[in-house]
This record gives structure tokens, C-alpha cells and sequence, in this order.
């Protein structure tokens, strides 16, 4: 019996055999057919390697073409959504524009309208009583050192302030010095000069504008008009279509939180109040989070009248102005001070103080239909740059307009429409 090793060792004794055979010398045919198949062999692969090749530079150089294609409409895409949002801007402007233009001329046509001009005229009588009657007893008579002196004294007395009365004298003696002038050529040169003066701090305010809500605090001395020049601007917006919320922020006179109630439901408008003696921020504080809540446009806010001489009244005022603050850092956007025209010089400290502690933005002056200290806005204007939104010469809404400086200067000369 033979075991599988020993045919094992018959295996590896006959290849051993075999390795030791020398191999058999082929013919030049048979080695020209073998080296012709091996550099056929070697054609192949070298042909099939240079398809590769080309396939893969095809298959590169498309992902780069590609690539950059995409890159391309990327960036056209870029191109055009930024044209897109500069043509929107640009629409957005010349809309913003033509509302603007087209609301200011609604205010200044309201401003200066013929009607309401001769009203002005009526109620800035008593103003332009005084400085006519000085007026006409300047008239026909040569404008020297002498004249000049008087119509600056006349200036000086009507309220218009000593800067202006030096200013308007000073350009009166440049251009008509050691000559003969009526009383009509000084009014004319009067009205003139007080409209420059004026000029500058001609704004009429667009409520419209600016972030919503658009917070307004409404600020002044007890019995300048505050609540009730809230009123008429609540009436005039309701009738525009504004959402408004107004706020008796007035929390210490109870006739103060009835009156603006009377007013908001005059004017269809919501009124936010708290009981006599409530804490007034804290009443703004909520005010301001039901309108965000309500998707509304205006908070307007009443505050309690204060003197500006009082600390801890205008801390408090300072206090409500904080609580807007935490709400809105830019907020309140407008700061209204409302100035009754009947204190005459001491509305200048009243400006000052109030500017200090609640920034004030912009001014009312109210009650000029029953005072002869009307000049004293101009003293105002020359002495402050803040921009003067309305005039009040009566009690109704409609005698609360848009303030126009030369429809003012003419009426305060008597020069009249």
C-alpha cells in the first residue's frame, strides 16, 4: 500500500526532473510571432490606457465646464436678484417720494389755506395790534440811527426776541439806511425777514413714517394745551386711517384722563388709562406692548402737565421716557412739546428745560388766538433749532394746522393773506 506522502515525493521528484530538461531553442518564425503578440499585447495596453486617459481629462475637463458654468449663472443669478433688490429700493423710494411729496402738499395746502390764513390773521391780532400801531408811527419817516433804535425797541417789546430785532434792523439800515420808508415797505421787509427765521423750522411731520408703532410722547406745563392738541392730531389721524392708541399718561388730574377719553371716542380711537394716581410708566409700559400686540400704528401719550422748575416732576418724566426705552431703544420717535403762546419770553425756559430732560424733537404753540405775545415763537425759532409741526388758534380740530412760516410772519406783521 502506497501512502499519499510517498506520492507526494514521486510528484516532486518528476517536476524536479522536468526543470532540470532544457528547454526547447524556438525557430526565428515562432520568435517573431511571440515578440509580434507581446508588442500587440503592449499595443493594446498602451491603447487602452491612452482611452482611459482621455476619458478621464473628458470627464475632468466637464466638471471644471461645468463648474464654472454653474459658477457663472451664480453669480448672474447674484447680478440680478441685486438689481431686483436695487430696482425695489428704487421703487420703494420714488413711492416713498411721490407719498411724501403728496402729503406735504395736502399739509401745506391745509397750512395755507386762505380761509384758515385769515383766521391767523384774526387770532394773531392782538400780536400784530401792537407792532402795527408802533409800526405806523415809524411810517414816512427817514430810517436813521434814530428810527432804527425805535423799531428794535418796538421788536424787542412785541416778543420777537433781541437777536431777531438786531437781525431785522441790522438788514433794514444795510439796504434802505438815511432813506425814506412807509410803513408798508417796513411790514414787507418785517414779514420777510421773520419768514427767513422761520423758514428753517418749517416741518410738517408725516405720523406715517418711521417704525410701528410709531411711539409720540406729548410733553409741557399744566394748561398749555397737551391733552387737547393730543385730541386734534388723534382726530386728524383717525380721519387719514391710522391705528392709534392714545394714553392718559395724565395719571394725576382725573379731568385730564375724562378729557382725552372724550376725545379718542370723538375720534373713533382706543384710550388707555389706569385710576387717578397710578403709577404713569408703568401705564406706558403696557400701552406700548398692547400695540405691538395689535399690530397698531401710532401710541400717542399724554403726561402729566409739569412746571420745569419742579426736580421730582421732571425725574418722573425722565422715568416714563426710560420705561419707553426698555421697550424700543430709539423710541420715544417724536418728543412734542406743547407751548401756550400766553407766557410770552418764559416759553424759552420751558424749551430748555424740556429739551434737556425728555429731547425734545419738535413744538406746538397753542393759544395764539388769545394773546399778544405771539411774537415770541420767533424768539423761539432764532434762539432753538427744533422744527415747529403746528400752530392751535382756536378750540375745534380744524384750528389746529400745519405750520406755515410765511403765512405766520405775514399775519404777525398784519399783512394779512
Amino acid at each position: 500500500m502506497i501512502l499519499w506522502f510517498g506520492k507526494k515525493k514521486q510528484a516532486d521528484a518528476l517536476k524536479a526532473a522536468g526543470a532540470a530538461m532544457a528547454s526547447p531553442e524556438l525557430s526565428a518564425e515562432e520568435l517573431a510571432a511571440k515578440e509580434a503578440e507581446a508588442a500587440r499585447i503592449a499595443a493594446e495596453k498602451e491603447e487602452i490606457e491612452r482611452k482611459v486617459a482621455e476619458a478621464n481629462r473628458a470627464w475632468e475637463e466637464r466638471q471644471a465646464r461645468e463648474a464654472a458654468e454653474a459658477a457663472t449663472e451664480a453669480e448672474r443669478a447674484k447680478a440680478e436678484a441685486e438689481l431686483k433688490l436695487l430696482a425695489d429700493r428704487r421703487e420703494a423710494e420714488r413711492l416713498r417720494a411721490e407719498h411724501e411729496a403728496a402729503a406735504r402738499a395736502a399739509l401745506e395746502a391745509e397750512a395755507n389755506n386762505p380761509g384758515f390764513i385769515t383766521k391767523l390773521g384774526t387770532g394773531l391780532s392782538r400780536s400784530s395790534m401792537r407792532l402795527t400801531e408802533g409800526l405806523a408811527a415809524l411810517g414816512r419817516r427817514k430810517l436813521d440811527d434814530e428810527t432804527l433804535e425805535e423799531l428794535e425797541d418796538l421788536l424787542i417789546t412785541s416778543d420777537l426776541g433781541a437777536k431777531v430785532a438786531a437781525r431785522v434792523t441790522k438788514h433794514l439800515s444795510k439796504e434802505r439806511f438815511d432813506r425814506e420808508i412807509s410803513e408798508a415797505e417796513i411790514r414787507e421787509a418785517l414779514a420777510s425777514e421773520i419768514t427767513d427765521v422761520l423758514k428753517p423750522r418749517e416741518k410738517i411731520v408725516d405720523f406715517s413714517d418711521g417704525p410701528r408703532p410709531r411711539i409720540v410722547l406729548f410733553v409741557g406745563v399744566n394748561g398749555s394745551g397737551k391733552t387737547t392738541t393730543i385730541g386734534k392730531i388723534a382726530s386728524k389721524l383717525q380721519e387719514q386711517g391710522a391705528k392709534a392708541l392714545l394714553v392718559a399718561g395724565d395719571t394725576f388730574r382725573a379731568a385730564a384722563i375724562e378729557q382725552l377719553t372724550v376725545w379718542g371716542e370723538r375720534a373713533g380711537i382706543p384710550v388707555m388709562s389706569k385710576p387717578t394716581g397710578a403709577d404713569a410708566a408703568g401705564l406706558v409700559y403696557e400701552a406700548i406692548e398692547k400695540a405691538r400686540e395689535d399690530d397698531l400704528d401710532l401710541v400717542l401719550i399724554d403726561t402729566a402737565g409739569r412746571l420745569q422748575n419742579k426736580s421730582e416732576l421732571m425725574a418722573e418724566l425722565e422715568k416714563v421716557v426710560r420705561v419707553i426705552r426698555k421697550l424700543d431703544p430709539a423710541a420715544p420717535h417724536d418728543v412734542i412739546l406743547v407751548l401756550d403762546a400766553t407766557v410770552g419770553q418764559n416759553a424759552l425756559s420751558q424749551v430748555e428745560a424740556f429739551r434737556e430732560t425728555a429731547g425734545v424733537t419738535g413744538l406746538v404753540m397753542t393759544k395764539l388766538d388769545g394773546t399778544a405775545k405771539g411774537g415770541v415763537l420767533v424768539a423761539i425759532a432764532e434762539a432753538y433749532d427744533l422744527p415747529i409741526h403746528f400752530i392751535g388758534i382756536g378750540e375745534k380740530a380744524e384750528d389746529l394746522r400745519p405750520f406755515s412760516a410765511e403765512a405766520f410772519s405775514k399775519a404777525l406783521v398784519g399783512l394779512g393773506a
